[in-house]
């Protein structure tokens, strides 16, 4: 599989060559620097590459050291690793764009969905509001707990009020509607999670990095 760090922009809509409107996300994808050389099975017990984005600002000396050990001189903002066969070979340093990404190809992005906070189970789990005739005092309560044996426990997994949103989610089936290589850009087909600026992943779990794609340090 191969995989990008990137940062959601936001929506728009481009029109098709018959004239329809399609919405899309753009999102900047990359550049991403490989921070470490491929993870080994033996050692780690699994293959993965260290990939940075985004520059930061200020860091610790441990971000420091990680970076001048891929040639860098600044720490990178978000660090992540991705998984990647254990035939890969990718040089620290090396430079990840959007250019292993092509239009028409299928992806998956990966991100953090927006919080909204404590909600009921109507707005959470989309359960029936009741009756709001005269007298009646269950407009948007949850109800029954399920049964009262067995010691009188809520089984688990019952859908309650709580936290909605702030979740790893990953939408799969969106397809790469154009890649604007000059801006580090590509166009997304429909939504993606997470608010604008957020950190996503961007995979493609069906292909491998082009090695004449992937610029050397």
């Amino acid at each position: 599989m191969k995989s990008l760090l990137g940062r959601k922009i936001g929506m728009t809509q481009i029109f098709t060559e018959d004239g329809r409107a399609q919405a899309v996300t753009a999102v900047e994808c990359g550049p991403c620097v490989v921070l470490q050389a491929k993870k080994k099975t033996e050692k780690d017990g699994y293959t993965a590459l260290k990939l940075g984005f985004l520059d930061r600002k200020k860091s610790n000396k441990a971000g420091l050291g990680a970076a001048k050990k891929a040639g860098l001189e600044k720490a990178k903002k978000y660090v992540r690793e991705v998984r990647v066969p254990d035939t890969l070979n990718i040089p620290a340093g090396s430079v990840l764009n959007c250019s292993i990404f092509a239009a028409g190809e299928k992806i998956s992005v990966t991100g953090t969905s927006i919080g909204k906070g404590f909600q009921g189970a109507i707005k959470r789990h989309g359960f029936t509001i009741g009756p709001r005739s005269h007298g009646s005092k269950n407009n948007r309560i949850t109800g029954s707990q399920r049964f009262m044996d067995r010691g009188g426990r809520i089984p688990c997994g019952a859908k309650m009020p709580g936290q909605m949103g702030n979740a790893r989610v990953t939408i799969r089936g969106l397809k790469v509607v154009e890649v604007l290589s000059d801006k580090n850009v590509i166009l997304v087909s429909g939504a993606i999670p997470g608010p604008k600026n957020g950190l996503v992943v961007v995979s493609n779990h069906h292909a491998e990095y082009d090695a004449g794609k992937i610029a050397a340090k």
